[in-house]
């Protein structure tokens, strides 16, 4: 593995970088964790996105680094990164996430990621550069990651309908508002453990570039703890424009809908961090929620604002990639 000439300066610049786009991670995917618990009235938004963020850095403790390992080493080549590319990478994704946030898209700050990266290789040294097993993984979970949400959304709708059914609407519903207290607990566990993880990766990347990490070692705990405190207060100061698009505009739901939504969503998240793919939080949540509705009735989904948060899906990658490449043109001009 080559050694970079990478001044302490410059590495302390992309580490800052790094986290700054690990805080607008969380305060772009706050929404997805406390959306459901917010617009069903369980929770306030402020006790919300505290619980939320808590339950992030929790999260240090439950999962293995798998999905970090996937980013900084099944991604692109180790052997092209160097600064630029990684500026260029993370100037790709914080542009995109910003542009969705102000937009109130709930967009994937996670594939914004991976097309940065891909967009700051391919600028460097081509399409070679990239490492198509780990990237066909990410690829497929766009697909799965909604579906499997989808999915387990609507078949905990229809099993908790069943076993309720002979229960009055007063009672599911109290039952639910504490039930609910658990499960968006479960969910903000997951993406912490997700998403946190996506910037150590980059991390890592940059460490063992430069020299300051060997290919065989560790992840200090520096980076951890760091990386999963700036997704924690990221969360902490909430994006709040996402949140009404996530909670009320695809689907009106009640507190045993938000439960089967987050509930889906936190076991397909624990799967993908079981497997150490870096999945998006967005697009699960949304295809759980969507799940719940269908599972009422086909008419309870407003497909319509469900299609264009499709549309910000497909073109997360793309955009995020051709500002990357961008990016990583400046980076070589300024750094």
């Amino acid at each position: 593995m080559h050694t970079l000439q990478i001044s302490i300066y410059a590495l302390v610049l992309l580490i800052a970088l790094a986290l700054i786009f690990d805080f607008m991670n969380g305060f772009h995917d706050a929404a997805n964790a406390i959306a459901t618990v917010v617009s069903t009235g369980v929770l306030k938004p402020q006790t919300a996105v505290a619980m939320a963020a808590f339950f992030n850095v929790v999260a240090i403790f439950f999962f293995h680094l798998k999905v970090a390992s996937t980013v900084g080493k099944g991604t692109i080549d180790p052997a092209i990164v160097d600064q630029y590319v990684i500026f260029g990478a993370l100037t790709g994704a914080i542009f995109w996430n910003f542009v969705t946030w102000y937009f109130g898209i709930p967009s994937s700050s996670s594939h914004a990621l991976i097309g940065g990266l891909v967009g700051a290789a391919v600028a460097k040294s081509g399409t070679g550069a990239l490492v198509s097993e780990g990237l066909i993984k990410t690829v497929t979970f766009i697909v799965v990651s909604p579906l499997l949400g989808f999915i387990l959304g609507s078949l905990m709708m229809l099993i908790v309908s069943w076993l309720f059914v002979r229960s009055t609407p007063l009672k599911v519903d109290k039952w639910f508002r504490r039930l609910q207290l658990v499960s968006a607990s479960m969910y903000s566990l997951g993406h912490g453990g997700n998403d946190a993880q996506k910037t150590m990766g980059i991390i890592w990347m940059l460490l063992i570039a430069s020299g300051y990490l060997g290919q065989g070692e560790a992840l200090p705990w520096w980076v951890i703890i760091s990386c999963y405190a700036a997704i924690g207060m990221g969360t902490l100061f909430g994006g709040w424009r996402i949140v009404k698009t996530m909670g009320q505009k695809i689907t009106k739901l009640k507190p045993v809908g938000g439960f089967c939504a987050e509930t889906g969503g936190a076991i397909t998240l624990f799967i993908a961090n079981a497997m150490g793919v870096p999945v998006s939080t967005t697009h699960t949540i949304t295809g759980a929620i969507v799940g719940v509705g269908s599972a009422q009735k086909m008419s309870a989904v407003r497909w319509g604002v469900a299609g264009n948060i499709v549309w910000a899906w497909v073109l997360t990658i793309p955009a995020s990639a051709f500002v990357a490449a961008i990016g990583w043109w400046i980076g070589k001009q300024i750094l």
